[in-house]
C-alpha cells in the first residue's frame, strides 16, 4: 500500500500537541546559568610555601593586579591549599574586586554556582505556578548544581500541584499534592 502526500498531511493536521495545549509548565535552570565569564582567584598564588599568608606580601601583590581584567565577569576565591587563610584576606581582595564585578562569591566554582543559584531561586516569583504540574528540565549544557533543583523543588512544593524531572515527554515524577476529599 502507496502512501500519498495529501494522506500524510491529513494526518499530521489532525495531530494534538497534548502537551503544548496543557497547562504544564517547565522551568530550565539553565537559562538562569551566569552569563558571565567564570573566573577563579586561587589565594594558593600568594602564600608563602603554599602555607603561609604574609599580610604585607600579599596586599603588594594585590595593588599590582589589573584588577579590570575581572570587569563584569563571574568571579569566585578559595584556596586550593590546606592553608590556614585568615578572614581579613578575603575581605581585602573582595575590596578590589567590588568595584569591578557584582557576582563575586567565595568557594570553589560548584559552590560559588550554587550560592549563586540559591539567591535566583529565592528571588523567583512563584505565584505563577500556583496549581499546576511543573517539569523541571534536566538536560543541560553547563553544570547545573544539584543544589538548585533542590532548592527549587522545596520552593515549588507549597505552591505546584505537581513537580517532575526530565522533559514534558520523559518526566519522573517527584511530588504530587494530595487531593483533599470533601464529605
Amino acid at each position: 500500500m502507496k502512501i500519498k502526500i495529501k494522506d500524510l498531511m491529513e494526518v499530521e493536521s489532525n495531530l494534538v500537541n497534548r502537551v503544548a495545549n496543557s497547562r504544564l509548565k517547565t522551568i530550565n535552570l539553565e537559562e538562569f546559568y551566569p552569563k558571565e565569564e567564570i573566573v577563579g582567584i586561587d589565594l594558593k598564588v600568594f602564600l608563602f610555601k603554599e602555607l603561609i599568608l604574609k599580610e604585607k606580601e600579599y596586599r603588594e601583590a594585590l595593588k599590582e593586579i589589573d584588577w579590570d581584567n575581572y570587569r563584569n565577569k563571574f568571579v569566585h576565591v578559595f584556596c586550593s591549599t590546606d592553608a590556614i587563610i585568615p578572614m581579613w584576606a578575603y575581605m581585602l581582595i573582595s575590596t578590589y574586586l567590588q568595584p569591578v564585578t557584582d557576582k563575586l562569591y567565595y568557594g570553589t566554582q560548584d559552590v560559588a554556582l550554587s550560592k549563586y543559584y540559591h539567591s535566583i531561586i529565592r528571588e523567583l516569583d512563584l505565584s505563577t505556578f500556583e496549581g499546576l504540574p511543573i517539569v523541571i528540565k534536566g538536560c543541560s549544557k553547563h553544570p547545573v548544581p544539584p543544589s538548585a533543583f533542590m532548592d527549587l523543588t522545596a520552593q515549588l512544593r507549597p505552591v505546584a500541584r505537581t513537580i517532575m524531572f526530565g522533559e514534558p515527554c520523559s518526566t519522573v515524577p517527584i511530588y504530587k499534592k494530595s487531593q483533599q476529599r470533601s464529605k
